[in-house]
């Protein structure tokens, strides 16, 4: 009797059935969403609430089969998730857009929404190895640097936008911000790294109370990276990039080292940073002094001043976000005011840096806590994968991948209710606009590899269900 190659294999059916399931419902939840939303506005139900359901349902089937084909191991959850979070940031932008509010684009959303499910695809049919990442960790780190520094050395008409310089601007018609893209090369750089170095790292010095220290001609990397987290929020003024880029890289030490120590160290040498910088650099000491009262009238000014692109001082605009904001969520309550009938046009950026407050209003307490929920259980699927993988560095880069995600959050959440100084991150799949989605949509497509490879029977387990099939036939 011939061998059964292990390809020919069945994949797991009933796994994938689930999936499909689950990604129906996201997609008709998003579609009572938006007849919501029509209801609310129009009193009928909207006219292009089908072409916008059968457009994601269309985008995501394709997702679907893309992921069946050549990574039928994943995690079932991961998708799903992800497309019912990119639904309510569509349907979101589409009430802003229909209540009038200036540059909100519910069609441009979903173009971008096309782009990154083919940049999900591709990702998953050209990267058949995720270890294979692994031998370009240099290549990748430096491809990180340059993409971060960029906009540093451009011309600020072409880079800067409200006082930060992320952005390459292509003329009037484009826009990248490449600081999206560096957050992944620099993450597959770290991952190398520190599997490299992970013994050395992992040695302690002298022992303080009851913490290891470790030795200090070990503390060249964090001092390197902590140099570059400052240069960001110094040179680029971007807050956001700098606290994400540094707490990643501390935090990937950590699960790699098991060492207390190292995290005590960077939360220490961060605080120590901003505290220099808010001294020296008055737009460092204007953001955190807005964030700590941003009732000031030096700070939040009033309505006609304080709009999308004030004439005076940048940091009133953020203030009277931050305010708008906060009594925004603060009229939804507990339910919210309701899909529709709210008005959080009246929050500048509400499309996007401010998308969780115009949501809170209308959804309330209890529609945050669900979608914070969502976001909670796709990054514990993601610290799962890690926990699942077989080698060092797929542990590192997917629990890397995942803090990455649930950091952006806890960074963005924080700056809108004033927990933390206002950053120039957007909430992840929600917020509208092209370089962040799409990035995003890549880092999935990283954590649905690995997590194909961390649940794949090993083939000899994979052989034998193979000729057990054969002789059942």
């Amino acid at each position: 009797m011939n061998e059964v190659a292990p390809s020919s294999v069945p994949m797991p059916a009933k796994r994938r059935t689930a999936q499909l399931i689950m990604l129906a419902l996201a997609v008709l939840i998003v579609m009572g969403a938006y007849a919501n939303v029509g209801l609310a506005l129009d009193g009928q139900i909207p006219a292009g609430m089908l072409t916008y359901g059968l457009g994601l349902g269309g985008l995501m089937l394709v997702g679907y089969l893309v992921l069946a084909k050549f990574a039928p191991w994943a995690d079932p959850l991961i998708l799903p998730l992800v497309t019912l979070i990119n639904g309510l940031g569509l349907v979101v932008i589409y009430r802003l857009e229909s209540g009038g509010m200036p540059l909100a684009s519910a069609t441009n959303q979903i173009m971008w929404t096309a782009v990154g499910v083919v940049m999900f695809s591709i990702t998953l049919v050209v990267l058949r190895d995720h270890r294979a990442l692994q031998r370009l960790t240099y290549t990748a780190g430096a491809v990180g640097m340059v993409l971060l520094a960029l906009p540093a050395v451009l011309p600020a008409s072409v880079s800067e936008v409200q006082g930060a310089k992320i952005w390459i601007r292509f003329g009037s018609f484009a826009s990248i911000q490449p600081g999206e893209f560096a957050k992944l090369a620099l993450v597959v750089f770290f991952a190398g790294y520190l599997v490299a170095k992970r013994d050395v790292l992992a040695l302690a010095g002298r022992r303080l109370l009851f913490i290891d220290l470790p030795r200090a001609r070990d503390l060249g990397p964090v001092l390197v990276t902590w140099v570059l987290s400052l240069l960001v929020l110094v040179f680029e003024k971007d807050l956001g990039t700098s606290l994400l880029l540094f707490g990643t890289f501390i935090a990937m030490l950590y699960i790699s080292t098991q060492r207390t120590s190292w995290v005590l160290i960077g939360v220490l040498l961060f605080a120590g940073g901003v505290f220099i910088a808010g001294q020296l650099f008055d737009h460092v000491a204007a953001r955190f002094a807005a964030w700590s009262d941003p009732t000031n009238p030096v700070f939040y000014g009033n309505a006609p001043i304080c709009q999308l692109d004030p004439p005076g001082d940048p940091m009133c605009s953020k203030s009277f976000q931050i305010m708008q904001g906060l009594y925004g969520m603060g009229a939804g309550g507990i339910l919210g005011t309701g899909l529709g009938k709210g008005h959080p046009d009246e929050i500048p950026l509400s499309f996007s840096d401010f998308i969780f407050a115009a949501t809170g209003e209308e959804l309330g307490l209890t529609g945050l806590m669900a979608l914070l929920m969502i976001y909670a259980l796709l990054v514990q699927r993601g610290l799962r994968t890690a926990l699942a993988a077989r080698d060092p560095f797929s542990k590192l880069l997917a629990g890397g991948l995942s803090f990455i995600l649930a950091w952006q959050v806890f960074i963005i959440v924080g700056g809108v209710t004033n927990l933390i100084p206002l950053t120039g991150l957007v909430t992840p799949f929600m917020s509208q606009g092209g370089s962040a989605l799409l990035a995003n949509w890549i880092l999935i497509a990283l954590l649905v590899r690995m997590s194909d490879a961390a649940r794949r029977p090993p083939p000899q387990a994979i052989q034998n269900e193979g000729m057990t099939q054969v002789f059942q036939r």
